[in-house]
């Protein structure tokens, strides 16, 4: 991987890779795939249509409004951005450019431009680089039950089952919740649903042992469109309530926030680790999130990697509210 090394110095340094810096009150650079990341350090805070231009503003006022992401140490925010990014400058890339296209895409539309860009991301370096250094384990447990479902006169409950993973979403649980989700989509009655998992955490994210299985990335993406859990919440509207807790990562939180209503106990925490796996989202996160939080407080969870607490989560409005 020397030689691929080589090549993305050159396209960093050519600006086709890697981030760019600049105060928020002047425009960005004119580099199409780089992070463009603008900083408000003092003074009043920037403001205009210029600032759609940045794909991430950060603020040195903790409670700054969105689009703004506030940082008590500036410095420090962005000494972690660039940490991810210099690790994974292609991911972080090509993540910046899907949520860029998100807004202006119709749901289902914006889903299949993350699928394909995932679906990409699969075969690069930088993944290839994070699976070679972690070894697969195998597991005993592929005809697991993975989604419950109870119905009853106040509506139906679905519940995630696979707790001795932590809920981890892998192609069987994907299914399992698609088939759930359908059954409750279609049903005559059209009854409130909630969505919830069992054990310490809603989820701890995408299966990891499962990540790269893939033999044929082509037809990995039209099996994840087809079989897209984020599509079947987003459908269903208001009828649907996610109840949340302990870890929410990746999938835990990308699937929840396409429903209509979402609540996390105080304990839930949410996070977006696949940029620094050398991938994007690839649970619909670049659709569901951008449309609840805005598209640069979504680019800063999903390339920063950082955790937002129930709280912030609530400030923010990923979930609508925090319960005992």
């Amino acid at each position: 991987m020397a030689g691929s090394a080589a090549l993305i110095s050159d396209l960093t340094a050519l600006g086709g890779a890697g981030i760019a810096v600049t105060p928020a009150d002047q425009s960005p650079a004119d580099t199409s795939a780089v992070v463009r990341v603008g900083v408000h350090r003092e003074g009043p805070r920037p403001d205009g249509p210029r600032l759609g231009a940045f794909d991430i503003l950060l603020s040195f006022e903790p409670d700054a409004p969105r689009p703004w992401v506030g940082v008590r140490e500036v410095d420090a925010g962005l000494a972690s951005l660039k940490a991810v990014v210099a690790a994974q400058p292609v991911a972080a890339s090509v993540c910046a450019q899907v949520l860029r296209l998100s807004p202006d895409l119709s749901f289902d539309g914006a889903l299949a431009v993350e699928s394909m860009a995932f679906s990409m991301l699969l075969a690069s370096d930088g993944f290839k680089a994070w699976r070679a250094a972690r070894p697969v384990k195998t597991r005993a447990d592929p005809a697991a039950h993975r989604v419950g479902i109870e119905v009853s006169d106040s509506g139906i409950a679905l519940r995630l089952m696979r707790p001795d993973v932590r809920n981890a979403f892998d192609a069987a649980m994907r299914d399992a919740l698609s088939e759930a989700l359908i059954f409750a989509l279609e049903h005559p009655d059209q009854p409130a649903v909630t969505l919830s998992g069992e054990g310490p955490c809603f989820s701890a994210g995408g299966d990891l042992d499962e990540f790269g299985a893939a033999t044929d990335v082509g037809l990995a993406h039209l099996i994840r469109t087809l079989r897209s859990p984020v599509r079947l919440a987003h459908a269903m509207g208001d009828r649907l309530t996610v109840e949340l807790h302990g870890a929410c990562v990746g999938a835990g939180i990308e699937v929840p926030a396409a429903a209509g209503r979402v609540v996390a106990r105080a304990d839930a925490t949410f996070r977006l680790p696949e940029v620094s796996m050398g991938l994007i989202p690839g649970a619909g996160g670049t659709a569901s999130l951008p449309r609840r939080i805005g598209r640069q407080r979504a680019a800063w969870l999903a390339i920063s990697g950082a955790t937002l607490d129930a709280e912030m989560a609530r400030v923010w409005e990923l979930v609508d509210a925090v319960i005992a």
